[in-house]
């Protein structure tokens, strides 16, 4: 046959499939010898049309990992006509392998076991690489069938959650020393100032809303907006699934929502001028809508269920960074709250001394030194004002939207705040007692030591700081609570007095006495009572002898 043909020979069907791809053949001659052979090299053109194809690349190498034949998909990645010839790697534009196995084509061939890799090529394209070794009748590599995956969209789609996971920890992730001289208000910008930089550089949104739940009104107020009308940012909205556009929806169904297009859905109302699209998530924080954040954007169906995704895992981290900062700001509320009521339970028995001995002072001189006893107003009035500016310092220290509901001044005593009240007992630990609970409750508190002060204390408190309430233990170590009554009837009327006692035996009979001097019902507590027995006392005697008062 030499004579009339090239004949070209080669020792097994895979090569023969090479060759064929190679140059225009007119027949392939097959040694019968070997049947399975034949039918091997049978099956391998019959299934050539297969190969050409399938979505993934298929290349044979050799050992030098020359490109012996490849389908059609490799060469449509490759953007070539004809590859065989070219190195594999030379072919796909020297790309860098990133692993796991660094040398997978040399891996195969050493070990006669398939090794897989990813490679990187420019500009920003990712394959998978699957090489097996073919061996020879002496189990020897012979060539190397390699697929090749592009696995392009789940990379890039990995590498962004990856992005979006970092910039979410980053969010709240401030450094002691970055934040230790910042105020809340400053912290705050911080973070907004975090949030647009990774939501237009990590997630390519340049139109940003942000608004927090109001739990207690369920009105979402604005944090953050960014590119959307002055007006627009501003709008009233409410947790409410009509009415209140895309928004209101999303925090009321605790769904999130993919507007494709603005001009034909009925619930989005204008943001952005021009808006065509846009996408609204919840931020939930223990499966509790806190908030929403909603991006928007002038094309039309602009946005995927991969951005949605994106942005609801986005939004998560932005929640917990807002949590963080909200338990940051209740934390420093909480702090300047325990600061001033510990310095104030320090300076409020201090103080109640200096009221006691200036009374006492005071006494001596009305009606015969006018200028001393003037002073001694003056000296009552300071000393009072102390105690007075610690409270004011303490509400500037932490407001009320700083403090969780929880923990604000029960609004079910409203009338206890600033009543004046005087406790007068010889336990020193009752007199502090007074001060913490009752001051919690925004009472305005002063004590006695005995019966005789606190008269002192009536007789000199002023036209303007009378005493709303009066507590006072039934055995003190001058007087009796009866006595202290009778005399409080000779300035007072009426006498807001409740009696302090403990259960069992009143040999004197003080409670009984009082009550027949004209104690009021139920002014009495039993010792050891608790606050909301104490508070509720206090409530209700402020609201007798009002009322006997306006009579």
């Amino acid at each position: 046959m030499g004579s009339q043909y090239e004949v070209v020979l080669v020792p097994s069907p895979l090569r023969a499939l090479v060759e064929l791809r190679r140059g225009d053949y007119a027949a392939v001659l097959a040694a019968t010898r070997e049947l399975s052979e034949t039918s091997r090299l049978g099956r391998l053109l019959q299934n050539e049309r297969i190969l050409e194809g399938m979505p993934d690349g298929i290349v044979v190498l050799d050992l030098h990992n020359t490109v012996l034949w490849g389908n059609a998909r490799l060469h449509q990645w490759i953007g070539r006509e004809s590859i065989e010839g070219l190195n594999f790697y030379a072919a796909f534009g020297s790309p860098e392998i990133i692993g796991p196995d660094f040398c997978p084509f040399h891996t195969a061939l050493a070990t006669g076991e398939p090794s897989s890799s990813k490679l990187r090529c420019q500009p920003n394209r990712y394959y998978h690489v699957h090489a097996a070794p073919v061996l020879d009748q002496e189990a020897r590599p012979e060539l190397l069938i390699v697929t090749v995956r592009d696995i392009t969209e789940e990379t890039l789609q990995h590498q962004k959650l990856e992005a979006i996971h970092q910039a979410g920890i980053q969010l709240a992730d401030m450094k002691p020393e970055e934040v230790f001289h910042l105020a809340v208000e400053d912290r705050i910008e911080l973070l907004k100032s975090n949030i647009v930089h990774f939501t237009k550089d990590v997630l390519n949104f340049d139109v940003i809303e942000i608004r927090l739940l109001e739990q207690k009104t369920g009105q979402l107020v604005p944090l953050l907006s960014v590119g959307l009308e002055p007006t627009a940012a501003s709008r009233p909205l409410f947790a409410q699934p009509q009415q209140n556009g895309v928004t209101g929806f999303v925090a009321a169904t605790r769904k999130s929502y993919l507007c494709e297009d603005t001009t034909e859905d009925p619930l989005y109302i204008e943001g952005f001028k021009g808006a065509k699209s846009s996408l609204t998530v919840p931020l939930l924080h223990h499966d509790q809508v806190i908030g929403t954040f909603n991006v928007e954007s002038p094309e039309p169906g602009a946005f995927t269920e991969s951005d949605l995704q994106f942005l609801e895992i986005f939004s998560r981290d932005l929640a917990a960074a807002l949590n963080t900062l909200e338990l940051l700001v209740a934390q420093q509320a909480n702090t300047a709250q325990a600061s001033v009521e510990a310095i104030h339970c320090e300076v409020a028995l201090p103080v109640d001394e200096i009221l006691n001995d200036v009374v006492n002072v005071m006494e001596r001189y009305i009606g015969h030194a006018p200028d001393v006893a003037h002073r001694l107003h003056r000296i009552l009035r300071n000393a009072r004002d102390i105690k007075q500016v610690i409270h004011k310092v303490g509400e500037k220290m932490t407001p009320a939207e700083a403090v969780p509901e929880t923990f604000q001044r029960p609004a079910a005593w409203p009338r206890l705040r600033g009543l004046r009240v005087l406790v007068a007992d010889a336990d020193e630990s009752v007199r502090g007692a007074a001060h913490t609970l009752l001051e919690r409750y925004g009472c305005i508190v002063e004590t006695a030591h005995e019966g005789g002060e606190a008269l002192l204390m009536v007789r000199n408190s002023g036209p303007d700081a009378g005493y709303d309430v009066i507590i006072a233990d039934a055995r003190m170590p001058d007087m009796t609570g009866y006595e202290l009554l009778v005399r409080l009837q000779e300035v007072l009327d009426p006498v807001p007095l409740v009696l302090m006692t403990g259960f069992g035996y009143d040999p004197e009979h003080v409670i009984v006495k009082a009550r027949q001097a004209g104690l009021v019902r139920n002014a009495v507590l039993y010792k050891p009572f608790r606050l909301d027995q104490l508070v509720e006392t206090v409530d209700s005697m402020s609201e007798i002898t009002r009322s006997v008062s306006q009579s």
